[in-house]
This record gives structure tokens, C-alpha cells and sequence, in this order.
């Protein structure tokens, strides 16, 4: 699965309104960190397929989203479902903490849906 970026006028209709789960990557071109994430996530994206959308902002470019969500930090990874903010994650964390968290997420938010 690839990550598309999402501007502030698509957030809406590519996060809000999107049929299922979707992680946001709140990142920057000058940070350090969120390049060490990136093939992380990347590799987690595709690894879960169609479970999960996951989609990347660049706060340099968007400033509404990350302000509207109160990103401090970056990289700040974000859960949305059904339009509702579930759960994030700020900062570098390895692939297993983070396969966990999504796993954790996105399994619990699937079998919310299903009640």
C-alpha cells in the first residue's frame, strides 16, 4: 500500500471521512527523526494492506491540521476512525513498538466497528 500526503484542504475527505482506519504521519523535511520513521512505517503500511490507510502531512506546508490536533512534536502519529481521533504516538519508536501499537489500534477499532 502506498502513503499519499494529505494537504489541509484534503484532510477532511481523506482522513474524516474515509471509510475505515487511518494513521496520520505528521512529519517535516528537516527532521531528523521523522526520516528515521519513515521506512518504518513505510514497511508497516504495507505490511498491513488494506487494514489501515496510512497518509503523511507535512506540517511545514499545512499548518491547520497539525494546530487543529495539537501537534507539539513531530513525527506525531495519529489513529483516526470514522472521523474521531483514537489514539497517537509521538516520536521515533522501532518497528516492533510500532506494529504493535497499529496492530493494537486497528484490531481494537475493527472489532468496534463490527458491534
Amino acid at each position: 500500500m502506498s502513503i499519499s500526503q494529505v494537504t489541509d484542504a484534503t484532510f477532511d475527505s481523506e482522513v474524516l471521512k474515509a471509510e475505515g482506519p487511518v494513521i496520520v504521519d505528521f512529519w517535516a523535511e528537516w527532521c531528523g527523526p521523522c526520516k528515521m520513521i519513515s521506512p518504518i512505517i513505510e514497511k508497516l503500511a504495507n505490511e498491513m494492506g488494506d487494514k489501515v490507510k496510512v497518509v503523511k502531512v507535512n506540517i511545514d506546508d499545512n499548518l491547520d491540521s497539525p494546530s487543529k490536533y495539537g501537534v507539539r512534536s513531530i513525527p506525531t502519529l495519529m489513529l483516526f476512525n470514522k472521523g474521531k481521533l483514537i489514539d497517537s504516538k509521538v516520536g521515533v519508536a522501532s518497528k516492533t513498538a510500532l506494529s504493535e501499537w497499529f496492530e493494537a489500534n486497528v484490531t481494537q477499532e475493527l472489532g468496534d466497528q463490527d458491534k
